[in-house]
């Protein structure tokens, strides 16, 4: 296709790794018949076969525990979660077995768990929440998530090839946005996890970002450069464990000013361990505090009005940078 969609891009990282690689097969709830809830799979069981595309119970447990069997066996089994919100009933798995048999035997566990994650498409408080901090903190696993089409299907790729668990979450409200259609890398290339990337170069303030916001922080950068003639960095982080410190500090050490923005909530979120390092690491560069928009320590609402107020908006990036530039 000459340019595709997030979804697309993930349906297609699966299924050139499928194609390439006999050992990755797909388990999950919905993934076959129906071809998942957002239908990312659709069409893969008549493709690949039952063997590979396998619809579940609907237990979550389960189906990461045998995702582990499978990976201790020698396959590359990649699980969908229908909702990211949903993970939690398989918490026990992840953080207790997949993230710790590396320490424990020297066990290689190469397991993708992915699905959607995020809100902004009024799916409530059971199938709108931010699941990455319950895992970025633990170690043994890795946390990525996304912005863009090319990265979904890079770095899909990268997490399926890699050796140990990987939660790969997929922001649903960027699913089939028109704007973010672009042309997709070759079937051969592969992303880095670990690697942030800068989509906007910039020296007076940075902003550190990820998933859905990464859009919102970039509309405005756009804005303060129109308006108030500034020069705002936006990096967006794409791997949230293991981080990409290198890039964290040399955005604080050139810009001096330091925007966290992020969905999830604020209590417990990725920015106030960033603030953190960049404190430990960049200090000495700093010309004033590091600040954060976030999400409020709240459910996610299901009216859509209320739900649009509950995220960070441009209008609320704008202004907390603006403070900062003026500090």
């Amino acid at each position: 296709m000459a340019t595709a969609t997030y979804l697309e891009a993930v349906r297609e990282a699966l299924s050139e790794e499928m194609e390439a690689d006999p050992r990755v097969f797909l388990l999950g709830e919905d993934i076959g018949v129906y071809g998942g809830a957002f239908k990312v799979t659709q069409g893969f069981l008549e493709r690949f076969g039952a063997e590979r595309v396998i619809d579940t119970p609907i237990a979550e447990a389960g189906i990461i525990g045998a995702a582990i069997g499978a990976a201790l066996m020698g396959m590359r089994p990649v699980v969908e979660m229908q909702f990211m919100d949903f993970i939690s009933c398989g918490f026990d798995m992840l953080t207790n077995f997949a993230a710790k048999c590396r320490y424990r035997w020297g066990a290689s566990i190469p397991i993708v768990v992915r699905g959607p994650g995020g809100g902004l498409v009024g799916g409530g408080p059971f199938h709108s929440q931010c699941v990455e901090m319950y895992f970025v903190k633990t170690p043994g696993l890795k946390v990525v998530a996304p912005s863009t089409a090319a990265d979904a299907k890079l770095l899909l790729k990268a997490a399926i090839r890699d050796p140990d668990p990987v939660l790969f979450i997929e922001h649903k409200a960027l699913y089939r946005a028109p704007a973010l259609r672009e042309a997709l890398p070759a079937a051969d290339a592969v992303g880095e996890l670990g690697r942030a990337a800068t989509r906007r170069p910039g020296t007076d303030l940075a902003i550190l970002t990820y998933g859905a916001m990464v859009h919102r922080s970039l509309e405005a950068a756009e804005r303060l450069a129109a308006e108030d003639g500034a020069s705002v960095r936006v990096v967006d982080l794409r791997t949230l464990q293991p981080l990409d410190d290198a890039a964290i500090l040399d955005a604080a050490r050139t810009c001096g000013r330091v925007l966290l923005v992020h969905e999830d909530t604020r209590t417990g979120g990725l920015a106030g361990e960033i603030t953190s390092r960049i404190q430990e690491g960049a200090f000495e560069w700093l010309d004033a505090p590091v600040l954060r928009v976030t999400a409020p320590d709240a459910p996610v609402p299901f009216a859509k009005s209320l739900e649009e107020a509950y995220h960070p908006s441009v209008d609320a990036i704008a202004a907390k940078a603006r403070w900062l530039l003026n500090y």
